[in-house]
């Protein structure tokens, strides 16, 4: 038997995902948010905002400049 972690993007997935639970193709196990928890958040969130390889470049530079501008008081 093998196992797979899916993430679920909306909910017609899910209902397909349901589906095929109870007609017993697949099996569904749901992460406690424990399991959840012991994730790291860079893996959790990772691709989440689904940005292109541009977006993800402006969004980089914006960020970098913004930390450019904090005045450092330490």
């Amino acid at each position: 038997m093998n196992t797979a972690l899916v993430e679920i993007k909306n909910n017609i997935a899910y209902d397909f995902l349901e589906n095929m639970e109870r007609m017993q193709i697949i099996r569904i196990v749901r992460q406690t948010p424990l399991q959840r928890g012991k994730q790291k958040l860079s893996k959790r969130f990772a691709g989440a905002l689904h940005l292109s390889d541009q977006q993800y470049e402006e969004m980089q530079n914006n960020l970098n400049q913004i930390r450019g501008e904090w005045e450092r008081t330490i």
